[in-house]
């Protein structure tokens, strides 16, 4: 059904058109690689590190897409205060989220959460680049990144809302009586909503994709993104293959042993569940704990030895043993019930078992000692701020979608629509949002109605049907089906649009004009 992920990987450059981005995803999580993957189209550029097959950050040229903007788009952080911790940002060589914790803007745990959310977003909007160029670059050691996305869940969900379903269905073909089933002896997958779980269940009576159809009342677009998704993920497949997995389980299982006497009856203390220690509460809910250990925890990826365990370079044996202990018994796992929570104390007392270890060792010892005085060497020939060329790089590197979409709006003012439509274009190529999307349909339409109308139609029907709360989707949607005749159309939008603003009075005049004309 899908190539070996070896397979895969073994051209390391290549489009997304012909090897599609979750199907990538997939073999770098299956090889458990340690690498970057870089996407290029056009102007855009992202480039995902990867640690252990999952990936743990994400750089891009969209400014959209930076943490900052992010944040002020989600309402956490101010226009003003973002505007204003950039420069500080910029100057200083502080990174940004660092110093928004700093500043007592954004609380570490909350830091954490957004800059998952980010990630997130950004990996998610890599599924619809179907025309990128892609390059597997070497393998990188110890990526700094304290963010980690779960692939299954990422692949998934790209699948079933991003993944355009023309790159679907190219890559996902069978004939009509083939069956799917459950793959049986998957350990872990992933979290699956109400949607996924109903057709999940479907696939126990092994159906083909028509009574798949029937059975679950999806669209057909629903089922096949899914189906796709799960037959990529070895959750589902083709009922032979299932068969198979199933038969190689079974010669793999242990013969069933023969029964022993039963034993005399031993009576045992009952376990006691796992507490704090020295009877303590667990800091799941102390705020300041928990901000503590995921402030913590997005640090030490950066740090040395020496400042994880916060203890001079001429430390002693029996200084550092005891700042190790203090640290490990800070962020304890044992303090911790949340999974999320105790697996971050977890790291913590892995990096510092790690850092003890290397300071312990004369030879690493010194290792780490020299590099941290060619870190200070450097660091008194640099001015400390960067230079007027890399602060101007550093503004034009990144593409704004607003202004692409600002210049569209002016030139579409001017009435020069095929300029204004090329500017929407590339405002969506940026950032799909559904208002760019609707001015868009609307400058195609205007460019050539006699041969655009069908199509802006189309598009603005399935857009405000996603998006129902879009005024300026249902105007244009009026305006266009004005133009093509096609009043009932035209005048159940405009009608919807005033609904959504009944200060505009120019939408009672088009009805008006509608109901007069039929």
């Amino acid at each position: 059904m899908f190539p070996p992920p070896s397979q895969v990987l073994r051209q390391r450059e290549g489009l997304l058109a012909d090897t599609p981005f979750p199907l990538i995803l997939h073999a770098l999580m299956m090889e458990e690689r340690t690498c970057t993957l870089e996407l290029k189209v056009r102007q855009r550029e992202k480039r995902i590190t990867f640690e252990d097959g999952a990936p743990v950050a994400c750089h891009s040229n969209l400014l959209h897409e930076t943490l900052g903007k992010y944040l002020v788009e989600k309402g956490r952080l101010s226009e003003a205060d973002y505007q204003k911790s950039l420069a500080e940002s910029v100057s200083s060589g502080m990174q940004l989220g660092g110093l928004l914790v700093q500043k007592g803007l954004i609380s570490p745990f909350d830091l954490y959460k957004q800059l998952q959310a980010n990630l997130a977003h950004k990996l998610l909007d890599c599924f619809r680049w179907t025309e990128a160029k892609y390059r597997l670059i070497a393998d990188v050691e110890n990526p700094d990144a304290s963010v980690r996305a779960n692939t299954a869940q990422l692949i998934l969900t790209g699948v079933s809302t991003q993944l355009p379903f023309d790159t679907v269905a190219t890559h996902f073909t069978f004939t009509d009586d083939r069956r799917f089933g459950q793959m049986p002896g998957v350990e872990s997958a992933p979290k699956l909503s109400s949607k996924d779980a109903r057709l999940f269940q479907a696939l126990r009576q092994r159906p083909t994709f028509n009574e798949l159809l029937e059975r679950t009342g999806f669209d057909m677009d629903a089922v096949l993104r899914r189906l796709y998704a799960l037959c990529l993920l070895g959750v589902a497949g083709f009922v032979e293959d299932v068969d198979a997995r199933a038969e190689e389980l079974a010669r793999k299982a242990p013969a069933a042993p023969v029964p022993a006497p039963a034993p005399e009856p031993v009576i045992t203390p009952v376990p006691v569940p796992s507490q704090a220690p020295s009877g303590t509460p667990f800091s799941d809910e102390d705020e300041a704990a928990r901000n503590a250990l995921v402030g913590a925890f997005l640090n030490h990826r950066g740090q040395d030895p020496f400042a994880l365990l916060d203890v001079p370079e001429d430390v002693q044996p029996v200084a550092l043993r005891k700042a190790f202990l203090a640290a490990a018994d800070r962020f304890s796992p044992l303090r911790f019930q949340t999974a999320d929570l105790k697996e971050k104390a977890e790291g913590m007392l892995a990096a510092y078992a790690r850092a003890y270890g290397a300071l312990s060792e004369p030879e690493q010892n010194a290792l780490w000692k020299k590099r941290r005085q060619a870190q200070r060497e450097k660091a008194r020939n640099s001015t400390g701020r960067p230079s007027t060329a890399e602060q101007f790089r550093i503004r034009t590197d990144l593409l704004d979608a607003t202004t692409q979409f600002d210049e569209a709006k002016r030139r579409l003012e001017a009435r020069n629509f095929a300029g204004a439509f090329e500017y929407f274009e590339y405002a969506c190529d940026i950032d799909p949002r559904p208002l760019y999307q609707a001015h868009r349909a609307w400058a195609r339409y205007l460019m050539k109605p006699e041969a655009h109308g069908r199509l802006a139609l189309q598009e603005l029907q399935e857009l405000t049907r996603q998006e129902p709360g879009l005024e300026e989707g249902w105007a244009f949607l009026g305006d266009v089906a004005r133009g093509e005749g096609q009043w009932a159309l035209a005048e159940d939008a405009l009608r919807k649009a005033f609904k959504l603003n009944p200060k505009q009075r120019r939408y009672v005049e088009l009805i008006q004009d509608i109901a007069r004309r039929r």
